[in-house]
């Protein structure tokens, strides 16, 4: 199966700190994130998505590969389902840049049409404006989680 992969950058007003804080609540994306039905957080490495993607609802376990406080988180699902990415942290000023790439493999149609006509592209970009919204209403992160992860080893 082919993969598609997308990618996508905001500017944040806010402090890198509390961005990537943000970032950490797997549990609030579907506050932001208009695919992401639940995250159930698994213990700190490992989380339960339950996505719904063109009417259909996928689910899978991801796991967190790498980790470094205010600089980037990576993640690869695990069993059958393709889903992988990284996201970013760079400070700019009193800003924050996020940078997202995300690959993964889309098995309906109405999946490989959206990636070859560029809509999930779309939706993400859509996706971190509302990031962007979320932090900057609220003036600062609902949680944080300060810890480092490398190759599955975790380091609180």
């Amino acid at each position: 199966m082919a993969t598609s992969t997308v990618t996508a950058e905001i500017d944040v007003d806010a402090p890198i700190r509390a961005v990537y804080d943000q970032w950490t609540q797997f549990e609030e994306f579907p506050r932001f994130m208009s695919a992401v039905e639940r995250i159930d957080q698994l213990g700190d490495e490992r989380q339960h998505w339950v996505v719904k993607v063109g009417g259909v609802e996928r689910e899978f376990d991801a796991r967190i590969t790498d980790q470094v406080p205010d600089d980037h988180i990576s993640w690869a699902s695990q069993g059958e389902a393709v889903h992988s990415g990284r996201v970013s942290f760079r400070p700019v000023g009193d800003r924050t840049q996020v940078a997202l790439e995300m690959t993964w493999t889309p098995e309906s149609f109405t999946e490989k049409t959206g990636a070859a006509l560029g809509i999930d592209e779309h939706a993400v970009k859509k996706d971190l404006e509302r990031f962007k919204d979320f932090i900057e209403e609220r003036g600062r992160e609902t949680g944080g989680w300060r810890g480092e992860i490398h190759g599955g080893t975790t380091t609180p």
